[in-house]
């Protein structure tokens, strides 16, 4: 209960709200927001619900059930999340805990030989950076073709039309990090 009123009260602080003007936003007194936020009184979740929406956020947030990276940083490498497993075989998965509040996103491509990303990304805002752990991936995007083997590095703007292709006779692997999350 006490993580929920820090958790109130940071949000609330970090946008700039008086708890007087988030009680008249809500319909109860400073004094209860004050408790809640104390862990001294506990919101029922009509309250909770109007609190979220005040502060702009989910009840969710408030209770901290997106918490998981702050809580678990570490996904082990058997842990991983598939996302999504295209028609060719190249398969994307996650390599973080899942949570809203991420800036940026770690994903993992594997490419069996002859596959590419079809249906596997999209156009986005934000940037990206990939990183070839092993083989030869060709990058092509609406105005160059790039070929890259283990170790090599490529940054860019997510909003270019891109495909990346396994070019290689052995299967490939990139590391993804994005700056927009696609889950």
């Amino acid at each position: 209960m006490q993580r929920l009123g820090e958790r109130i009260r940071n949000r609330r602080e970090s946008l700039n709200i008086q708890i007087n003007n988030l009680a008249v936003a809500i319909g109860v007194t400073p004094s209860l927001i004050s408790q809640i936020e104390r862990a001294k009184a506990f919101p029922s979740i009509i309250t909770l619900k109007k609190i979220a929406d005040a502060l702009q956020t989910t009840v969710g947030n408030l209770i901290g059930e997106n918490e998981t990276y702050s809580r678990n940083p570490v996904v082990k490498f058997s842990e991983k999340r598939i996302v999504q497993t295209n028609n060719q075989g190249a398969t994307l998965y996650l390599l973080s805990n899942h949570d809203q509040q991420k800036l940026m996103e770690p994903y993992l491509f594997v490419f069996p030989p002859e596959s590419g990303s079809d249906n596997l990304s999209s156009l986005m805002p934000g940037q990206s950076f990939y990183y070839v752990l092993k083989g030869i991936v060709r990058i092509e995007t609406e105005f160059q073709e790039f070929k890259l083997t283990d170790g090599d590095g490529f940054y860019f703007n997510s909003g270019h039309k891109h495909t990346i292709f396994n070019s290689g006779p052995k299967e490939a692997m990139l590391l993804w990090i994005s700056t927009n999350p696609i889950l």
